[in-house]
């Protein structure tokens, strides 16, 4: 727009200037037919093009008087100089006494010093009163003060300017000046009759030499051209110079105290502005407005050309916080960098610190150009390797063409950068599921490490679901403490697991952990019964069985075969692999040695179909009873006793009522409910809360869950509790999945189990199971002392619906003495429980 509007008055000016001209010279216009490429050489857009969008970053008319006035305040100087290189320059050729040059070089003398008046006058007020005109015919949207900001950095081109062009400029202005003097006044007529007939003897000698070679006749016809071709020559010269100049001193820039002066300035009060609305939401109407921010200085790196185009549109701009909603900004801070990048991402960055606060106040700022054709967006992005150089539309309309070269599920790998890659994502999944533009905005995606994600965790990622993460303990297990992290949404959970941990902790936990290793099952067919029992017969013989281990474990460092378990139906066969895994949960190493193992199997009973590489006799993620029975992972069994003093001080109960309430409850509840591996108040609880903390697979919740929980009564008196919990098949790792995740990683450092043992494989997995087991403990004591006490209900009212106040005026319901015998918890005393 600035240089259409730059355009249409250079042109206006022009043609009125050349009438004023013809009339005044009295020249015919045919006489003027060959200053067309004059008028070419001499036109300048890029100065009134810089004037005009220094005017448009205005958002009122203020603004733009106060923009032009800035502009023509450092484009002033240099206009004023290159105008008078121009017409010393040009001036050469009226000295030429060719009638014909001297009046082009005249007329375009004239032009240029009429084009610099009227730059300099009529130009910046016809410019603000275009605008002002615009402005109140057509309600121009305003722009925000992040817009404007990055319209004034966009308007610095490739290079800065070069002081030693503006001294040459000076040196030959100078020099050009002295020039014209001496030709405007011409020395005396006695020097000048003494000189002529210098000049006319060196002439005469000259020629009597050349008479003398024979070569007078060469040089006759040299001086015949040159007579000939001299306006030609002046011609050529004039254009020459008129090229130089158009090539190395039309590149005029904004210089840096224009940008930086009016970008501090509108920065300023843009900060200012959002500082009052935040603040204006922390007060009262009737509060005092805040104060104004100081203001913040900016430093320009590594600008980039925006090309323009006299039929592209204004520029779009899309601000960070359009998208994603609100980000903080700190406007306190003096030395914030901003970056533009080849891909046109504006980064927003604090250039004193880089903790965790100025990463939450970092901003981006997207422009958006004109889209580029698919075929030549398709062939930079094939020729880079990757899409930086590309906008986001054009980045979308490569996923949408079809050709299976950039897909969506892996559009992060193509284009060489996660974050974008997520982003991208979510701008088109929203635009294929017809959702409004801010339904994500409450999922966050930024500052990740999706380098842990792809390939490894998940797939068409969006963002990231954050998980509050408490922390039970001290759990002194085995003598030693633990603070545990449980990652939940379930109000009371930690609080109720916390409180287990406090009376555990009295006499400590001892644990036994037992490592069965993980499973896998395949179903192969074959073709009928007899064949079947054969092959199980051969897979079971011990010489055998060492040809498939030894398959099996060439497939990975860790995973060793150790044992079959082949169950036969009909011509099916379910053989079920037990393999240790060492310190990784071991899914991966179990499926990739059974694909071994079976190729190899093929090879004695080629008519061996295999059906599926999972049987479900696994059995995983799934209630079974082959888990409860033959155990899955790692078999952990947890023991402590607690003092009937400790019971009526943190549980407020009794030994007693504590085993006659897990009798009923886990024991037979569970029998006449026909659970497997359901003797238990909520094991699943604090096992999920830990998978998810520490990485593990939150679905292996159904097979680890599986805990028998026991109670008896103990001591001299009988009043001391004897508390177990048993879980066959507790199925963990410490390394690959999500153990690699930057949180879950945290969680296990914690707990001193991260990654593989440096000495003894599978003994931070193993520990890891303690840890959780002894968990489950707390977490059940805790809940069934708040069961037989009542307290379940005000414990989940308090923790789990604090929105919702708890009455103390309303009655507990009535305790029996058969099942209460200690007074439940005053009001104000710490007892938790969750659900049962």
């Amino acid at each position: 727009m600035g240089r259409g509007i730059a355009g249409l008055f250079t042109m206006f000016s022009s043609f009125i200037f050349t009438s004023t001209v013809l009339n005044f010279l009295g020249c015919q216009l045919a006489d003027l037919k060959d200053a067309l490429f004059l008028f070419l050489l001499l036109v300048d857009l890029s100065k009134a093009g810089i004037l005009a969008q220094l005017a448009l970053c205005g958002a009122n008319q203020s603004e733009v008087t106060t923009n032009i006035a800035r502009g023509m305040e450092v484009l002033g100087p240099a206009l004023t100089l290159d105008t008078l290189v121009e017409t010393l320059v040009i001036g050469v050729g009226t000295l030429s006494g060719v009638q014909r040059l001297e009046l082009l070089s005249g007329f375009a003398v004239l032009s240029a010093l009429v084009n610099y008046t009227v730059f300099m006058t009529f130009y910046p007020a016809c410019l603000s009163l275009i605008l002002e005109l615009t402005n109140n015919g057509n309600n121009r949207r305003q722009k925000t003060g992040g817009e404007n900001l990055i319209r004034l950095m966009l308007l610095k081109e490739d290079s800065k300017p070069n002081p030693v062009v503006q001294r040459v400029k000076l040196i030959m202005s100078s020099g050009l000046f002295v020039v014209h003097v001496l030709s405007r006044f011409p020395i005396s007529d006695k020097d000048s009759d003494a000189t002529e007939q210098i000049i006319a003897s060196q002439a005469h000698e000259h020629l009597a030499a050349l008479n003398k070679t024979d070569t007078i006749e060469l040089s006759e016809l040299v001086m015949h051209w040159l007579s000939i071709s001299l306006e030609q020559i002046f011609t050529y010269i004039l254009i020459i110079t008129l090229g130089v100049k158009f090539v190395l001193f039309d590149r005029f820039n904004l210089s840096d105290q224009l940008m930086q002066s009016v970008a501090n300035e509108q920065a300023a009060a843009a900060a200012a502005a959002a500082a009052a609305r935040r603040e204006s939401m922390h007060q009262s109407p009737a509060a005092a407005a805040p104060p104004s921010s100081p203001p913040v200085t900016f430093t320009l790196s590594e600008m980039v050309t925006v090309e323009e185009k006299d039929t592209q549109t204004d520029l779009s701009l899309m601000e960070l916080e359009d998208r994603f909603g609100p980000r903080p900004v700190n406007v306190k801070n003096d030395g914030v960098k901003f970056r533009i990048h080849s891909n046109n991402i504006i980064e927003v960055s604090d250039s004193e610190s880089s903790n965790d606060e100025d990463e939450l106040a970092r901003r981006q700022l997207v422009v958006e150009r004109e889209p580029r054709p698919l075929e030549e967006c398709i062939q930079i992005l094939q020729t880079d390797g990757h899409g930086k150089n590309l906008t986001d539309v054009e980045l979308e309309q490569i996923v949408r063409a079809g050709r299976n070269i950039c897909p969506l599920y892996k559009i992060e790998t193509i284009i060489g950068d996660p974050v974008r890659g997520v982003h991208l994502r979510r701008i088109m999944m929203i635009k294929d599921a017809c959702r409004a533009a801010n339904t994500l905005n409450e999922l966050p995606y930024l500052n990740y490490d999706y380098s842990r994600v792809m390939n490894a965790c998940c797939e068409n990622v969006i963002g990231f679901v954050q998980i509050p993460v408490g922390f039970a303990g001290p759990l002194l297990l085995d003598g030693k403490k633990y603070y545990v992290p449980m990652a939940t949404t379930e109000g009371a959970l930690v609080a109720s697991t916390n409180r287990g941990c406090k009376a555990l902790s009295v006499r400590g936990v001892t644990s036994f952990c037992e490592d069965v290793g993980m499973t896998r099952a395949p179903c192969v067919r074959f073709p009928n019964v007899l064949r079947a029992a054969q092959a199980k017969r051969w897979m079971e013989s011990e010489e055998n069985f060492n040809r498939i281990k030894q398959a099996f474990d060439s497939t990975s460092r860790y995973a060793r075969l150790q044992d079959l378990h082949i169950a036969i139906d009909g011509p099916v066969l379910y053989v079920r692999f037990r393999a240790f895994t060492g310190d990784a949960m071991g899914m991966n190493m179990l499926s990739k040695g059974t694909e071994a193992a079976l190729r190899d199997i093929q090879i004695e009973f080629p008519e061996m179909d295999v059906i599926s590489l999972s049987g479900n006799v696994c059995s995983d993620k799934k209630p079974a009873a082959i888990n409860w029975i033959k155990g899955r992972g790692k078999r952990v069994v947890c023991e402590t006793v607690i003092p009937a003093n400790s019971l009526a001080s943190i549980l407020k109960t009794d030994a007693r009522t504590l085993v006659q309430c897990n009798k009923l409850k886990n024991m037979t509840g569970s029998a006449v409910a026909g659970s497997i591996g359901g003797n238990n108040a909520h094991a699943a609880n604090m096992v999920t809360a830990v998978f998810i903390a520490t990485g593990q697979d939150p679905a292996q919740n159904v097979t680890s869950s599986n805990c028998s929980t026991n109670m008896e009564t103990c001591g001299e008196t009988g009043e001391d509790l004897y508390i177990t919990c048993t879980m066959p098949s507790l199925e963990v790792g410490t390394l690959g999945g999500g153990t690699g995740l930057p949180g879950q990683s945290a969680c296990l450092d914690m707990l001193g189990v991260r990654g593989s043992h440096p000495q003894y494989p599978a003994e931070n997995s193993k520990q890891l199971a303690r840890i959780i087991c002894a968990t489950v403990m707390a977490g059940e004591l805790s809940l069934l002392s708040a069961l037989v006490t009542n307290d379940l209900v005000k414990s989940h009212m308090r923790h789990n619906r604090s929105s919702v106040a708890i009455n103390p005026n309303v009655q507990q319901p009535s305790k029996s003495a058969a099942t209460m015998v200690v007074a439940p918890a005053k009001e104000g005393q710490s007892s938790s429980g969750t659900s049962a």
